[in-house]
């Protein structure tokens, strides 16, 4: 029935909302709803769990008394403090790959094309799955931290700064996550988008200081790796929870690793939240 006939007949018709009110309205809903399917299914968290916490046991006690931190003493509880900060930030950006895969399943199934019936702004799918992958990175991010203070790691500069330095993670995971949103719009298949979703992380996490010192790398590498964002925000939080193991880098992005992480995070999701609308709207449009 058509808003014309409505009012032909006396019908009241509802109001809606518009504007940001309806875009925040209508991403809240949809949130809501991915959240409870993770609720239903906890295979997904319990899954997404698995692997950082693996990462820090082998890193620690696998490899940990091997690697040597220039200017600090080589051992196991030292690479400790300097490992956290790197599966910290490297948890956040590879929860990419479920962001990828929920979104191309929802594309496949269908439930995009539903939500496109209803009166919704377009923008609050994305949106609101990207909050909900948001508030699982938090609950992941708690437990790991759990897990990091039972093999040994210690913040050593305060709550507030140790707040901060968690807030740098999520809002680099809420960054990235508009990639995942990206590269789910832009595949067929849940599964093209997990492998899609991983296959570049490697290189960016690992062509950084989140596991070995930069120093170590070829020279040609180290630029690369100093102005690569992820090494930002892992240097940031080092130096946020106090775990800077040996002297500073002696570079203007890890001289200024805060601000540097702001910006990028920045950066990444307005390009990324912007490719990712516009690519939403063309494949529903």
């Amino acid at each position: 029935m058509t808003t014309a006939t409505s009012h032909a007949i006396g019908g009241a018709v509802p109001r809606q909302r518009s504007g940001p009110a309806a875009m925040a309205h209508d991403s809240w809903v949809v949130a809501k709803r991915n959240l409870r399917r993770m609720t239903r299914i906890p295979e997904i968290v319990v899954f997404g769990l698995m692997q950082p916490v693996m990462f820090v046991l082998l890193f620690s006690y696998v490899m940990g008394g091997a690697i040597r931190i220039p200017g600090a003493q080589s051992s196991s509880s030292t690479y400790t403090q300097f490992l956290m900060a790197g599966i910290f930030a490297q948890t956040v950006t590879f929860a990419v790959a479920g962001a990828s895969a929920g979104i191309a399943e929802d594309m496949t199934k269908g439930l995009v094309d539903r939500f496109r019936s209803l009166p919704m702004t377009r923008s609050a799918v994305l949106v609101g799955r990207t909050l909900a992958d948001l508030v699982q990175t938090a609950f992941t991010l708690l437990v790991l931290a759990m897990v990091a203070l039972l093999v040994g790691w210690r913040i050593h500069e305060g709550f507030p700064k140790a707040l901060a330095a968690f807030g740098l993670l999520l809002l680099l995971g809420y960054a990235f996550s508009w990639i995942g949103a990206l590269i789910g719009l832009s595949v067929r298949s849940p599964e093209a988008a997990t492998s899609a979703g991983l296959i570049w992380l490697f290189p960016l996490t690992f062509i950084s200081n989140a596991f070995v010192p930069v120093s170590s790398m070829p020279s040609w590498l180290q630029p690369i790796a100093y102005w690569n964002p992820f090494s930002a925000t892992v240097q940031a939080c080092r130096e946020l929870f106090g775990n800077q193991v040996g002297p500073t880098p002696d570079s203007w992005p890890m001289e200024h690793a805060v601000v540097v992480s702001v910006v990028w995070s920045i950066v990444i999701m307005a390009f990324f939240s912007w490719l990712s609308v516009r690519k939403y709207r063309s494949a529903v449009g």
